[in-house]
């Protein structure tokens, strides 16, 4: 029953309604209506007996459909294809392009190699990327590893070197344990039993959780590890139970102000103890060699003391005011929690065995260092208890693209970052910086002032504060004391700051990749307030905080 015209192709014959060669026989395809209704099959002899009539319809169709496969061979048989798209923003990667490449051909200063210059030039269309983000992240990242490479700035094993380093996989770690604690349902658990107790208000859980952070700070050296592999978890837990899900599009509910708080808040608690950040001893280490003198854990936390509170106590509420959660007042959150923690029951299986190897990974994180055990060997270690546990199994961290993701990025600045010191960038830079400042004739409060501005805004050229530690501390230490400054206060102030500067960017410090990884503020966003607060805290650290620092005999 069905007329094939040969030669013409059948999608010609299907457009122009013939059937399918796959429709019974009997079922009319005139349309598509009909096509879904359930007509009753007809036999070919009762095909062979239609009316002239349609004979004289289906031959005339049969004509068009024939008219219409030579019109369609005539122009090639297929449909035109769809204009081309750019996988990339062009604009923004033109830009960035425009400017890294601008830096490239101007002469390289005085003082400066050529190696140094054109690898600052990548380096800056590289951030400059990653503000304006033609590309993901980790793809941005990568093409200026390529142009570094390919323009033989950097060779293949400098280009790689962090990748070889702690940081970066200590945060992709921290990524897969927290699938752990949210999986077991042990986040879920935690998390509204925070609620139930501190949940009738969003202001009331955020400040619950920086205080946590706060306490936890001096025992745990790594901001990283204790950012990435405990609170964080616990604050994306919390954040998913109360509705707040960037998946959704519900990040601006209650997920957007927590998380940008929580990290935030790291930046200062990092700041108050020795012990709350890597890098802090080896500004302590660098202090002594300037000063001869050692500062003390009870000089550093007694000096950060006010002024740390007093950011840890004021940021919420500012932020509060500033970025404000979309759900602020949730008086029947903590019946609910209660009651979703009655539905939970006693402890599972999955959960004892993940609350038994954050327990071993925390301690390790504590007291590692006394025996020889890394940060990373210890996450290693409670993740290899949950893989062979069953409670994560390894394709779900393969699926976990943030995790990668940040891996790639982050290793990938820190690799550019600690090569422009090792070309002499940052000395050089320095040296400027303590030559302009020292020629200015200023009372040295207003000189240290200066020195701690440039020295605060120039992480935007850092990956880690162990970098910068290592590159700028000394020489911005040794004019601040040559302007007049009081050694021990410098020392201190410097090294405090040198945490708080993390607050600026999305890679400054360990804490800020997983926070912003979540998905729950824009990178826009993300920059803008970081400026904002780090106005702040620099007003906070240096008048309160001076004021304090003559209470305590520091000056």
């Amino acid at each position: 029953s069905t007329t094939r015209v040969a030669g013409v192709p059948m999608i010609a014959q299907r457009r122009c309604g013939a059937p399918r060669p796959s429709t019974p026989k009997g079922i009319s395809s005139r349309s598509s209506a009909m096509r879904n209704q359930a007509l009753p099959l007809r036999s070919p002899m009762v095909e062979l007996k239609a009316k002239p009539a349609t004979r004289v319809h289906r031959a005339a169709r049969v004509q068009t459909c024939a008219s219409a496969a030579i019109v369609a061979a005539s122009s090639g048989g297929t449909p035109a294809p769809e204009g081309f798209k750019w996988g990339a923003d062009m604009k923004t990667l033109s830009l960035a392009v425009a400017i890294g490449t601008a830096i490239w051909f101007c002469p390289a200063p005085a003082g400066v190699t050529i190696q140094a210059w054109h690898l600052l030039a990548v380096f800056v269309g590289t951030i400059v990327s990653i503000i304006t983000t033609p590309l993901p992240l980790g793809a941005v990242a990568f093409l200026g590893l390529g142009a570094a490479m390919l323009t033989k700035t950097l060779t293949f094993a400098q280009a790689f070197s962090a990748f070889s380093t702690e940081i970066p996989w200590l945060i992709a770690i921290a990524f897969w344990l927290s699938k752990g604690f949210i999986k077991s349902g042990l986040g879920n658990r935690i998390a509204y039993s925070i609620v139930s107790k501190f949940g009738s208000t969003t202001l009331g859980l955020t400040y619950s959780l920086v205080f946590a952070e706060a306490l936890l700070a001096p025992a745990i050296p790594s901001v990283a590890a204790r950012a990435g592999g405990i609170f964080f978890p616990l604050a994306q837990a919390l954040c998913l139970a109360c509705g707040s899900d960037p998946k959704n599009g519900t990040e601006k509910k209650l997920g957007a102000y927590v998380m940008k708080t929580c990290f935030q808040t790291t930046t200062i608690s990092s700041a108050m103890f020795i012990t709350a950040m890597a890098a802090n001893p080896l500004a302590v280490s660098l202090a002594y060699d300037s000063l001869g003198a050692t500062i003390s854990w009870g000089q550093w936390a007694l000096a950060g003391l006010v002024p740390g509170l007093l950011i840890l106590t004021t940021v919420p509420a500012l932020l509060y005011v500033i970025y404000p959660p979309e759900v602020k007042q949730t008086p029947e959150a903590p019946a609910n929690a209660r009651k979703e923690l009655e539905k939970l029951g006693p402890l599972s299986t999955d959960e004892k065995i993940t609350a038994f190897a954050f327990a071993v990974t925390i301690s390790l994180w504590i007291f590692g260092a006394q025996i020889g055990v890394n940060a990373v060997a210890a996450a290693l270690l409670g993740l290899g208890i949950l893989l062979i546990t069953g409670v994560v199994e390894w394709k779900e961290n393969l699926a976990q693209g943030a995790s990668w993701e940040t891996l790639s990025w982050f290793a990938a600045l820190i690799a550019m970052a600690n090569h422009l010191n090792k070309f002499g960038f940052i000395a050089w830079f320095s040296d400027k910086v303590v030559g302009l400042i020292g020629g200015l004739g200023l009372q040295w409060q207003a000189s240290f002032g200066i020195i701690t501005l440039l020295y605060f805004y120039s992480h935007y050229l850092f990956a880690s504060g162990a970098a910068h530690i290592g590159a700028m501390y000394t020489a911005f230490l040794s004019v601040s004391i040559a302007m007049g400054t009081p050694p021990l206060l410098a020392a201190i102030a410097l090294g405090q700051l040198s945490n708080v500067m993390g607050c600026l960017s999305t890679y400054g410090i360990g804490s800020a990749p997983p926070y912003f990884a979540a998905g729950y503020v824009p990178q826009s966003k993300w920059y803008q307030l970081g400026f904002m607060l780090s106005v702040y805290y620099i007003a906070v650290w240096l008048f309160v905080g001076g004021a304090w620092w003559k209470v305590i005999g520091l000056w």
